[in-house]
Protein backbone atom coordinates (compact mmCIF):
# COMPACT_ATOMS: atom_id res chain seq x y z
CA UNK A 1 0.00 0.00 0.00
CA UNK A 2 1.24 3.47 -0.90
CA UNK A 3 0.20 6.75 1.52
CA UNK A 4 -2.24 9.61 -0.10
CA UNK A 5 0.71 11.59 0.36
CA UNK A 6 3.42 9.67 -0.99
CA UNK A 7 1.26 9.16 -3.93
CA UNK A 8 0.75 13.20 -4.63
CA UNK A 9 3.83 14.15 -4.06
CA UNK A 10 3.11 16.33 -0.74
CA UNK A 11 6.50 15.52 0.70
CA UNK A 12 9.10 16.58 -2.29
CA UNK A 13 11.40 18.53 -1.00
CA UNK A 14 14.00 20.58 -3.18
CA UNK A 15 17.45 19.62 -3.30
CA UNK A 16 20.04 21.63 -1.65
CA UNK A 17 22.21 21.82 -4.86
CA UNK A 18 18.82 23.54 -6.29
CA UNK A 19 17.70 25.49 -3.13
CA UNK A 20 21.57 27.16 -2.76
CA UNK A 21 21.70 28.47 -5.97
CA UNK A 22 18.68 29.44 -6.26
CA UNK A 23 18.84 31.92 -3.37
CA UNK A 24 22.06 32.57 -5.50
CA UNK A 25 20.11 33.94 -8.19
CA UNK A 26 17.98 35.72 -6.30
CA UNK A 27 20.76 37.46 -3.91
CA UNK A 28 22.67 38.62 -7.42
CA UNK A 29 19.12 39.98 -8.83
CA UNK A 30 18.77 42.18 -5.60
CA UNK A 31 23.03 42.99 -6.16
CA UNK A 32 21.89 44.05 -9.74
CA UNK A 33 18.64 45.77 -8.56
CA UNK A 34 17.00 43.76 -11.14
CA UNK A 35 13.05 43.91 -11.60
CA UNK A 36 10.83 40.87 -10.20
CA UNK A 37 10.21 39.66 -13.03
CA UNK A 38 13.94 39.48 -13.87
CA UNK A 39 14.34 37.27 -10.90
CA UNK A 40 11.12 34.94 -11.64
CA UNK A 41 13.29 34.36 -15.46
CA UNK A 42 16.44 33.64 -13.82
CA UNK A 43 15.01 31.11 -11.53
CA UNK A 44 13.02 29.23 -13.95
CA UNK A 45 15.85 29.24 -16.39
CA UNK A 46 18.27 27.73 -13.87
CA UNK A 47 15.24 25.06 -12.78
CA UNK A 48 15.04 24.03 -15.79
CA UNK A 49 19.24 23.85 -16.17
CA UNK A 50 19.68 21.70 -13.13
CA UNK A 51 16.92 19.10 -14.59
CA UNK A 52 18.81 18.90 -17.61
CA UNK A 53 20.67 16.06 -18.36
CA UNK A 54 24.21 17.87 -19.45
CA UNK A 55 24.46 19.73 -16.29
CA UNK A 56 24.21 16.59 -14.06
CA UNK A 57 27.65 15.49 -13.60
CA UNK A 58 29.37 19.01 -14.29
CA UNK A 59 31.29 20.30 -11.27
CA UNK A 60 30.00 22.28 -8.52
CA UNK A 61 32.46 25.64 -10.13
CA UNK A 62 30.20 25.34 -13.62
CA UNK A 63 27.18 24.47 -10.87
CA UNK A 64 27.77 27.88 -9.17
CA UNK A 65 28.12 29.95 -12.54
CA UNK A 66 24.92 28.19 -13.69
CA UNK A 67 23.06 30.98 -11.88
CA UNK A 68 24.95 33.87 -13.44
CA UNK A 69 24.46 32.74 -17.03
CA UNK A 70 20.63 32.42 -16.03
CA UNK A 71 20.61 36.50 -14.61
CA UNK A 72 22.85 37.35 -17.85
CA UNK A 73 21.01 35.82 -20.07
CA UNK A 74 17.74 37.20 -18.94
CA UNK A 75 19.22 40.78 -18.61
CA UNK A 76 19.90 40.28 -22.21
CA UNK A 77 16.28 39.05 -23.47
CA UNK A 78 15.30 41.84 -21.43
CA UNK A 79 17.41 44.39 -23.67
CA UNK A 80 18.97 44.90 -20.04
CA UNK A 81 22.82 46.42 -20.83
CA UNK A 82 24.98 43.82 -18.29
CA UNK A 83 28.31 42.80 -19.76
CA UNK A 84 29.68 39.09 -18.88
CA UNK A 85 32.84 40.62 -17.19
CA UNK A 86 30.22 42.69 -14.28
CA UNK A 87 29.30 38.90 -13.73
CA UNK A 88 32.21 37.55 -13.48
CA UNK A 89 33.45 40.00 -10.47
CA UNK A 90 30.07 39.77 -8.95
CA UNK A 91 30.89 35.49 -8.63
CA UNK A 92 35.10 35.92 -8.66
CA UNK A 93 34.85 33.78 -11.27
CA UNK A 94 37.29 33.49 -14.48
CA UNK A 95 35.60 35.14 -17.88
CA UNK A 96 36.74 32.00 -19.66
CA UNK A 97 34.51 29.56 -17.65
CA UNK A 98 32.15 31.69 -17.45
CA UNK A 99 31.66 31.74 -20.94
CA UNK A 100 31.96 27.92 -21.93
CA UNK A 101 29.17 27.69 -19.24
CA UNK A 102 26.79 30.10 -20.67
CA UNK A 103 27.49 28.79 -24.42
CA UNK A 104 26.48 25.09 -22.75
CA UNK A 105 23.33 26.87 -21.32
CA UNK A 106 22.41 28.80 -24.63
CA UNK A 107 22.75 25.11 -26.36
CA UNK A 108 20.94 22.76 -24.54
CA UNK A 109 18.30 25.08 -23.52
CA UNK A 110 17.63 26.50 -26.94
CA UNK A 111 17.99 29.91 -25.92
CA UNK A 112 17.91 33.09 -28.02
CA UNK A 113 19.86 35.86 -27.11
CA UNK A 114 19.83 39.13 -28.44
CA UNK A 115 22.80 41.28 -28.93
CA UNK A 116 23.75 43.68 -26.79
CA UNK A 117 23.21 47.52 -27.73
CA UNK A 118 25.94 49.49 -27.31
CA UNK A 119 23.90 52.69 -26.92
CA UNK A 120 21.85 51.26 -24.25
CA UNK A 121 25.42 49.98 -22.39
CA UNK A 122 26.23 54.14 -22.58
CA UNK A 123 23.32 54.79 -21.02
CA UNK A 124 23.15 52.28 -18.04
CA UNK A 125 26.78 53.12 -16.90
CA UNK A 126 26.46 56.50 -17.17
CA UNK A 127 23.50 56.22 -14.71
CA UNK A 128 26.07 54.97 -12.05
CA UNK A 129 28.13 57.98 -11.96
CA UNK A 130 27.55 60.56 -9.24
CA UNK A 131 28.44 63.81 -11.43
CA UNK A 132 25.05 64.96 -12.16
CA UNK A 133 23.90 66.24 -9.06
CA UNK A 134 25.56 68.14 -5.94
CA UNK A 135 27.36 67.00 -3.22
CA UNK A 136 29.60 67.39 -0.72
CA UNK A 137 32.48 65.49 -2.29
CA UNK A 138 31.59 66.81 -5.67
CA UNK A 139 32.80 70.28 -6.91
CA UNK A 140 30.09 72.64 -8.22
CA UNK A 141 32.29 73.22 -10.95
CA UNK A 142 32.42 68.88 -11.80
CA UNK A 143 28.38 68.39 -11.92
CA UNK A 144 27.26 67.80 -15.28
CA UNK A 145 23.78 67.24 -16.89
CA UNK A 146 23.19 64.17 -17.52
CA UNK A 147 21.91 64.55 -21.36
CA UNK A 148 24.58 66.43 -22.85
CA UNK A 149 27.61 63.98 -21.34
CA UNK A 150 25.27 60.69 -22.25
CA UNK A 151 25.12 62.36 -26.19
CA UNK A 152 28.52 63.30 -26.23
CA UNK A 153 30.12 60.10 -24.73
CA UNK A 154 27.70 58.58 -27.36
CA UNK A 155 29.72 60.16 -30.13
CA UNK A 156 33.12 59.23 -28.80
CA UNK A 157 31.56 55.93 -28.43
CA UNK A 158 30.79 55.76 -32.25
CA UNK A 159 33.63 57.74 -33.43
CA UNK A 160 35.33 54.69 -31.28
CA UNK A 161 33.32 51.79 -33.29
CA UNK A 162 34.58 53.71 -36.51
CA UNK A 163 38.44 53.42 -36.11
CA UNK A 164 38.07 50.24 -34.87
CA UNK A 165 39.03 50.61 -31.36
CA UNK A 166 35.81 48.53 -30.19
CA UNK A 167 36.40 45.86 -32.19
CA UNK A 168 37.04 42.79 -29.89
CA UNK A 169 37.58 44.75 -26.89
CA UNK A 170 35.75 44.87 -23.71
CA UNK A 171 33.34 48.09 -23.81
CA UNK A 172 33.44 49.26 -20.58
CA UNK A 173 36.86 50.92 -20.31
CA UNK A 174 36.32 52.16 -23.75
CA UNK A 175 33.10 54.01 -22.60
CA UNK A 176 34.45 54.78 -19.35
CA UNK A 177 37.37 56.52 -21.33
CA UNK A 178 34.92 58.30 -23.44
CA UNK A 179 32.91 59.30 -20.78
CA UNK A 180 35.75 61.14 -19.18
CA UNK A 181 36.97 63.17 -22.41
CA UNK A 182 33.23 64.21 -22.60
CA UNK A 183 32.82 65.23 -19.38
CA UNK A 184 36.11 67.24 -19.93
CA UNK A 185 34.92 68.71 -22.85
CA UNK A 186 31.86 70.05 -21.83
CA UNK A 187 33.76 72.48 -19.83
CA UNK A 188 37.40 72.62 -20.48
CA UNK A 189 38.30 75.15 -18.61
CA UNK A 190 38.60 74.04 -15.47
CA UNK A 191 38.25 70.32 -15.69
CA UNK A 192 41.56 69.86 -17.74
CA UNK A 193 43.45 69.26 -14.75
CA UNK A 194 41.50 66.65 -13.12
CA UNK A 195 43.33 63.00 -14.17
CA UNK A 196 41.65 60.16 -15.02
CA UNK A 197 42.02 58.44 -12.14
CA UNK A 198 40.18 61.32 -9.59
CA UNK A 199 37.59 61.76 -12.00
CA UNK A 200 36.39 58.05 -11.60
CA UNK A 201 36.48 58.63 -7.63
CA UNK A 202 34.46 61.18 -8.19
CA UNK A 203 32.04 59.67 -10.28
CA UNK A 204 31.78 56.51 -7.90
CA UNK A 205 32.76 54.01 -10.62
CA UNK A 206 35.95 51.75 -10.85
CA UNK A 207 38.71 52.43 -13.14
CA UNK A 208 39.25 49.41 -15.46
CA UNK A 209 42.85 48.40 -15.79
CA UNK A 210 42.49 48.90 -20.36
CA UNK A 211 41.09 52.34 -19.30
CA UNK A 212 44.17 54.94 -19.76
CA UNK A 213 45.20 52.32 -22.93
CA UNK A 214 41.60 53.38 -24.56
CA UNK A 215 42.00 56.43 -23.28
CA UNK A 216 45.20 57.19 -25.40
CA UNK A 217 44.39 55.64 -28.50
CA UNK A 218 40.99 57.97 -28.47
CA UNK A 219 43.13 61.04 -27.94
CA UNK A 220 45.75 59.57 -30.92
CA UNK A 221 42.58 59.74 -33.39
CA UNK A 222 41.34 63.28 -31.90
CA UNK A 223 44.70 64.47 -32.66
CA UNK A 224 45.12 63.20 -36.10
CA UNK A 225 41.41 64.34 -37.01
CA UNK A 226 42.73 67.96 -35.40
CA UNK A 227 45.50 68.22 -37.72
CA UNK A 228 43.04 68.08 -40.73
CA UNK A 229 40.61 71.10 -39.35
CA UNK A 230 41.89 74.04 -41.25
CA UNK A 231 40.87 76.80 -38.00
CA UNK A 232 43.04 74.25 -35.93
CA UNK A 233 45.81 74.12 -38.15
CA UNK A 234 47.98 77.46 -36.39
CA UNK A 235 47.92 75.94 -32.99
CA UNK A 236 50.07 73.52 -31.55
CA UNK A 237 48.02 71.11 -29.56
CA UNK A 238 48.84 68.23 -27.82
CA UNK A 239 46.50 65.74 -25.43
CA UNK A 240 45.05 68.12 -23.52
CA UNK A 241 44.56 70.89 -25.71
CA UNK A 242 42.89 69.16 -28.23
CA UNK A 243 40.04 68.04 -25.42
CA UNK A 244 39.02 71.67 -26.04
CA UNK A 245 37.97 71.37 -29.66
CA UNK A 246 36.02 67.72 -29.14
CA UNK A 247 32.41 69.36 -30.22
CA UNK A 248 34.17 70.52 -33.65
CA UNK A 249 36.00 67.44 -35.00
CA UNK A 250 32.65 65.01 -33.97
CA UNK A 251 30.87 67.39 -35.58
CA UNK A 252 33.26 66.91 -38.86
CA UNK A 253 34.13 63.34 -38.28
CA UNK A 254 33.68 62.23 -41.50
CA UNK A 255 35.47 64.33 -43.30
CA UNK A 256 38.11 64.33 -41.11
CA UNK A 257 38.47 61.12 -41.00
CA UNK A 258 39.11 60.48 -44.73
CA UNK A 259 41.86 63.36 -44.77
CA UNK A 260 43.61 62.29 -41.89
CA UNK A 261 43.90 58.39 -42.48
CA UNK A 262 45.18 56.40 -45.47
CA UNK A 263 41.45 54.53 -46.73
CA UNK A 264 42.30 51.51 -48.71
CA UNK A 265 39.61 52.27 -51.19
CA UNK A 266 41.19 55.77 -52.08
CA UNK A 267 44.96 53.64 -52.28
CA UNK A 268 43.24 51.45 -54.39
CA UNK A 269 42.13 54.03 -56.79
CA UNK A 270 45.18 55.30 -56.87
CA UNK A 271 47.37 52.24 -57.71
CA UNK A 272 46.73 51.75 -61.59
CA UNK A 273 48.18 54.86 -62.17
CA UNK A 274 51.28 54.29 -59.69
CA UNK A 275 52.14 50.79 -60.97
CA UNK A 276 52.05 48.25 -63.67
CA UNK A 277 48.88 45.88 -62.10
CA UNK A 278 46.25 47.35 -64.42
CA UNK A 279 42.89 47.92 -63.23
CA UNK A 280 41.53 44.48 -63.64
CA UNK A 281 43.95 43.02 -60.99
CA UNK A 282 41.13 41.72 -58.19
CA UNK A 283 41.35 42.94 -54.77
CA UNK A 284 42.45 41.38 -52.05
CA UNK A 285 41.73 41.21 -47.87
CA UNK A 286 45.30 42.44 -45.83
CA UNK A 287 46.17 39.19 -44.34
CA UNK A 288 48.66 40.76 -41.97
CA UNK A 289 49.62 44.70 -40.86
CA UNK A 290 52.95 44.98 -43.14
CA UNK A 291 51.25 43.27 -46.16
CA UNK A 292 48.04 46.00 -45.43
CA UNK A 293 51.05 48.72 -45.63
CA UNK A 294 52.47 47.51 -48.70
CA UNK A 295 49.09 47.23 -50.76
CA UNK A 296 46.85 50.28 -49.37
CA UNK A 297 49.87 52.95 -48.59
CA UNK A 298 53.27 51.55 -50.03
CA UNK A 299 55.23 54.30 -48.05
CA UNK A 300 53.16 54.44 -45.11
CA UNK A 301 56.02 53.59 -42.46
CA UNK A 302 57.55 56.36 -43.90
CA UNK A 303 54.85 59.25 -44.20
CA UNK A 304 53.73 58.11 -40.27
CA UNK A 305 57.61 59.09 -39.06
CA UNK A 306 56.83 62.22 -41.13
CA UNK A 307 53.67 63.32 -39.65
CA UNK A 308 51.64 61.83 -42.64
CA UNK A 309 48.51 59.93 -43.06
CA UNK A 310 48.62 55.91 -42.12
CA UNK A 311 46.20 53.33 -42.84
CA UNK A 312 43.01 53.42 -41.02
CA UNK A 313 43.72 49.73 -39.22
CA UNK A 314 42.67 47.67 -35.91
CA UNK A 315 45.42 48.78 -33.13
CA UNK A 316 46.50 44.62 -33.44
CA UNK A 317 47.55 45.01 -36.86
CA UNK A 318 49.08 48.59 -36.73
CA UNK A 319 51.10 47.20 -33.19
CA UNK A 320 51.85 43.62 -33.75
CA UNK A 321 52.51 41.57 -30.96
CA UNK A 322 56.21 40.91 -30.93
CA UNK A 323 57.14 36.62 -31.47
CA UNK A 324 59.01 35.39 -29.06
CA UNK A 325 62.44 34.84 -30.46
CA UNK A 326 64.49 31.24 -30.59
CA UNK A 327 67.21 30.59 -28.68
CA UNK A 328 70.41 30.40 -30.66
CA UNK A 329 71.84 27.08 -30.83
CA UNK A 330 75.06 26.10 -29.69
CA UNK A 331 77.82 25.11 -31.66
CA UNK A 332 77.68 21.50 -30.04
CA UNK A 333 73.78 21.60 -30.92
CA UNK A 334 74.71 22.05 -34.30
CA UNK A 335 77.69 19.16 -35.28
CA UNK A 336 75.97 16.33 -36.71
CA UNK A 337 77.43 13.31 -34.85
CA UNK A 338 75.30 10.85 -36.94
CA UNK A 339 72.86 9.03 -34.26
CA UNK A 340 70.05 11.68 -34.72
CA UNK A 341 66.89 9.69 -35.60
CA UNK A 342 65.73 9.08 -39.12
CA UNK A 343 62.08 9.76 -39.83
CA UNK A 344 60.13 7.85 -42.16
CA UNK A 345 59.81 10.28 -44.71
CA UNK A 346 63.65 10.96 -44.92
CA UNK A 347 64.30 7.15 -45.82
CA UNK A 348 61.60 7.30 -48.30
CA UNK A 349 63.37 10.18 -50.25
CA UNK A 350 66.35 7.85 -50.91
CA UNK A 351 66.19 5.74 -53.96
CA UNK A 352 67.63 1.92 -54.33
CA UNK A 353 70.21 1.30 -57.46
CA UNK A 354 70.11 -2.08 -59.21
CA UNK A 355 72.60 -3.19 -57.24
CA UNK A 356 71.23 -2.44 -54.13
CA UNK A 357 67.91 -4.09 -54.93
CA UNK A 358 69.54 -7.60 -55.88
CA UNK A 359 71.13 -7.72 -52.83
CA UNK A 360 67.91 -6.78 -51.21
CA UNK A 361 65.92 -9.47 -52.88
CA UNK A 362 68.59 -12.22 -52.29
CA UNK A 363 68.57 -11.38 -48.78
CA UNK A 364 65.24 -11.48 -48.32
CA UNK A 365 64.86 -14.96 -49.97
CA UNK A 366 67.28 -16.39 -47.48
CA UNK A 367 65.62 -18.18 -44.67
Amino acid sequence: EVAYSQSTGQKEQLSRCLLRGIRRVQDLCKVLQLPTVFEETAVSYFQRALQHPSFHLVSLEKKELLGGCCVFVTCRQHNWPLTMGTICSLLYAKQELFASVYLSLQKELGLSVPALSLADLVKTHLNSFQLFQHGANIPAAFVEDKEKMVARTMQLVELAGETWLVTGRHPIPIVTAAAFLAWQSLQPAGRLSCPFARFCKLAGVDLPPPAHLRLKELLDILLRMASQLAWLKVFKLDKKTVVKHIGDLLQHRIFLLKNAFCLEEGEEQRAPGEGSAGEGSPRSPPASGGAAREQGCPSAGQRQREGGRRPLLPPCLLHPRKRLRTAALSAADCAVTGDEPISDSEIEQYLRGPEEMRAFRKAKAWP
